[in-house]
């Protein structure tokens, strides 16, 4: 038999994940402000209860209405995303947030503030509903450059947002406001002009079917449980700066230090640490770590070094908490992950928009440690209701539950390869040179006497309540079959298989170098990435995974040179070429 021959092509550098079409960087800097929209008011908190002689409880009511209005209108732009399309949702949500944002800096009065801040709510909700999918669907170099695009935006927002909160503020409470009304209207100005028109989904979403998915064990207890953390993590983000006594410059460092925690815990160690142990047990360790730091801030609130410490240090927790509770809705979930979202993101903002409110009633009955015990207890009572759906996470992680899996699946295409022969393995994801190195790995088996196994690896992405898919399973199986097609006109004898993974490239390549010794292969060969050591790190190498842990021969096939096996020692040339 003969193996085709390709074409090299598309192998030489990854492309970077920041070479990318203004249309994605309109949105990207539309996300890096719209992130920036919660830590942005804490730096100005004392500043407004001062200059509006509002009470600590009044103020927090800023954080109230904008997070319960964003709860309720997650129940509602799933249908109006599919309705009236990507670009029209996120136009909208940008335009709302320019208008409300201006509103409330041009009030004079903390209830006309807390009006204006429900409005940016709504936008809000509208805006983070399809900024995702609009960047995977604009963006050039493949879908790990568009996802770890999205997390660098979110990083940068959640970091820069109290900074540049604390400089505005220090010169008046209303530049926060004006500040991200100007910034959001060059946002919605470059996204009318560079983005284009996106097809509508061909199913319209209902919107009831959010609260219908809520009657789901699994999705309830997961939900509730966010429910329980973020009154907890908002009832510190309102209540904090009191008693940290600091200006506004200095209240925009502490939490910029802080932002920088959520955002390096939340992409590089939330993913590393649920691969090695396990989503279910990192969420107790670290409710439990919660508590405890919440209960040293509610000791402590007389002592502003603790206070401040003890936020900083929460930063760490908060981060592996955002990723990995929204890892276990999706673990648990039985429905379309849109509207799995959409329900978590509804009891998810509800219990942060409670929190501020009924802090501040508290405070103003007791004293200011009292908001900070119940946030503590809230934290601690989610560990029993996470344990109730310990099960449901447990199944689901080892794919015997109803959920759609997090964990790696593989899933046949075309028919077996012949038994008794070990068979020649090859990995590729989506992008344009898949085929070449499909072609290399033929070569390779026709050399070695060997069947062939094409694994095509299905990718989803999952950051903090989106969730993006780099193709649905229908392109994914007709990919396989495309090089199922190609391959039998040559001769080659060949099986499919799609690996689907979701959030961790590292577990996709152990789980491949587990089906590696099931089936007995001779070799598992692949190409070099083409996500360059940048989303490599972020979230993990598949080559890596499997090179550490396969017990078999891992092949690198680069068109044009002759096949190498893959060692421990060779992955960081790899990664330096990758660059």
């Amino acid at each position: 038999m003969s193996a085709p021959h390709g074409k090299a092509a598309g192998h030489g550098k990854a492309a970077s994940p920041f070479k990318q079409p203004k249309a994605v960087w309109a949105v990207a800097f539309a996300c890096v402000i719209s992130f920036m929209g919660i830590g942005l008011v804490d730096p100005i908190l004392p500043a407004l209860a001062e200059s509006l002689h509002a009470t600590p409880s009044q103020v927090s009511l800023l954080f109230s209405s904008y997070l319960i209005v964003t709860a309720v209108a997650m129940l509602i732009v799933g249908w109006f995303s599919s309705r009236f399309g990507a670009k029209r949702t996120l136009v909208t949500g940008l335009a709302v947030i320019v208008v409300f944002a201006a509103l409330a800096g041009s009030s004079g009065s903390i209830n006309g503030i807390v009006g204006f801040r429900a409005g940016w709510g709504l936008g809000n909700a509208l805006f983070i509903a399809t900024s995702l999918a609009v960047i995977v669907a604009s963006a050039s170099g493949g879908f790990g450059g568009a996802i770890i695009l999205y997390e660098t935006a979110l990083g940068l927002g959640i970091a820069v947002g109290p900074l540049l909160g604390g400089e505005l503020g220090a010169i008046s409470w209303r530049g926060p406001f004006f500040g991200v009304a100007i910034l959001m209207a060059v946002a919605l100005i470059a996204t009318l002009a560079f983005v284009p028109n996106l097809p509508k989904p061909e199913r319209r979403t209902s919107p009831l079917a959010p609260l219908k998915a809520l009657r789901h064990r699994g999705l309830l207890t997961m939900g509730i449980m966010a429910l329980l953390y973020n009154w907890g993590f908002f009832t510190m983000l309102g209540y904090a700066p009191y008693p940290m006594e600091l200006g506004a410059h200095q209240l925009g460092l502490v939490f910029t230090c802080w932002g920088l925690l959520v955002a390096a815990f939340s992409v590089f160690f939330a993913p590393r640490l649920q691969a090695r142990y396990g989503t279910a047990p990192v969420l107790y360790a670290n409710l439990l770590g919660l508590s405890i730091v919440m209960a040293v801030i509610a000791a402590g609130v007389a002592s502003p070094t603790v206070v401040i410490v003890a936020v900083i240090v929460s930063g760490a927790f908060i981060g592996i908490n955002n990723t990995l509770t929204t890892q276990a809705v999706m673990l648990v979930s039985p429905v379309e992950r849109p509207v799995a979202s959409s329900a978590y993101g509804f009891l998810r903002f509800i219990g942060g928009g409670l929190a501020p409110y009924v802090a501040g009633k508290l405070a103003d009955a007791t004293d200011l440690s009292v908001p900070f015990y119940l946030g503590a207890a809230t934290f601690l009572l989610a560990i029993p209701v996470l344990a109730f759906g310990h099960r449901l996470l447990r199944e689901a992680e080892t794919r015997t539950g109803e959920g759609e899996p997090v964990t790696p699946t593989f899933t046949s295409v075309g028919t077996a390869a012949p038994t008794g022969t070990p068979p020649v393995i090859v990995a590729v994801g989506a992008h344009e040179g898949a085929a070449v190195i499909v072609d290399a790995a033929a070569r390779l088996a026709r050399d070695t006497g060997s069947p062939l196994e094409v694994v095509h690896v299905q990718q989803t992405a999952v950051v903090e309540e989106q969730a993006a898919d780099a193709e649905d399973f229908a392109q994914a199986h007709a990919t396989v079959t495309a090089h199922l097609d190609r391959l039998a006109a040559h001769g080659v004898v060949a099986r499919g298989q799609i690996l689907g993974s979701v959030g961790d490239h590292a577990a996709a390549g152990r789980a491949l170098a587990r089906h590696a010794a099931e089936v007995g292969a001779r070799a598992v060969a692949v190409g070099r990435s083409p996500r360059g050591p940048l989303a490599q790190f972020a979230d993990g190498s598949f080559t890596a995974a499997l090179t550490h842990a396969a017990t078999c021969t891992v092949v690198l096939v680069d068109p044009g040179s002759e096949p190498r096996p893959l060692t421990a020692a060779m992955l960081p040339e790899l990664r330096g070429a990758a660059g």
